[in-house]
């Protein structure tokens, strides 16, 4: 199949661009960066630089490509928790969340794309006991700042979920964890390795639709769904040699 990976250099976007090359899928990875293109073209991945405010130069890149299915790995969050600029990434991701999404799925719709895949989160449930399931409510009445990211997170998937003639899929990730991560070990529940969110995204191309949890049974969120629909396993790695190639390429 024809692959638009939006996202292509971020964390899981890199990893998973490689999971899509090996799987024999025409892949054209996006960037907003031009140093970051020839990373792309290092791991096999037909680059596309574009910005994805840019509604317009977004369309042009999507139709060109002709896409049978669009991933959306997109986020702008570049520094950590607690560190200088966090805030502002915060903002910059629920920007990019609500307009991004909004442009991509536009742009979708534009070139007939039939399935769209997208990077949600696992961590925006309402308080309350038990795992959390895709049917739980979201937090919505959360208090600044944890409101700006549901709110992010609800634009983000009733986009992708709601596009008339677009099957969706939003993977609500755990706190991310492993190589080029914010965390070598698990944070706190739900977490889920980056490896195995790849593979998630990987399994999602061409199976299942709506909302599914991607994370571990650390008795935070049920990924039962995943496990059940995807053939979701959070103890998937990859392989020591394609590992090795993402984290040569820069």
């Amino acid at each position: 199949m024809r692959i638009f990976l939006a996202g292509a250099t971020g964390v899981i976007g890199r990893r998973l661009a490689v999971l899509l090359r090996e799987a024999k899928h025409d892949v054209t990875g996006s960037t907003r960066d031009p140093a970051k293109a020839t990373r792309l073209q290092a791991l096999g991945i037909e680059p596309v630089i574009v910005d994805v405010f840019d509604a317009e130069a977004l369309e042009r890149a999507v139709t060109n490509t002709r896409p049978d299915v669009i991933v959306h790995q997109l986020t702008d969050l570049p520094s950590a928790p607690g560190t200088p600029g966090y805030a502002a990434g915060q903002e910059a991701n629920r920007r990019l969340r609500i307009e991004g999404t909004h442009n991509l799925m536009r742009a979708a719709a534009m070139a007939g794309v039939r399935r769209v895949v997208a990077q949600s989160i696992a961590f925006v449930y309402a308080p309350d006991e038990g795992l959390r399931v895709e049917s739980d409510p979201l937090d919505v009445a959360a208090e600044p700042p944890r409101r700006l990211t549901v709110e992010g997170i609800v634009a983000l998937e009733n986009d992708v979920l709601k596009t008339p003639g677009i099957t969706g899929v939003a993977l609500r990730y755990g706190y991310f964890y492993g190589p080029r991560s914010w965390y070598d070990a698990p944070p706190k529940p739900p977490s889920v390795h980056v490896d195995a969110a790849a593979h998630a995204a990987l399994l999602a191309v061409d199976k299942g639709n709506g909302v599914y949890n991607i994370a571990e049974d650390d008795g935070a969120v049920s990924s039962a769904k995943a496990r059940r629909e995807l053939g979701f396993d959070p103890a998937v790695r990859i392989a020591a040699r394609l590992a090795h190639e993402i984290e040569g390429s820069g």
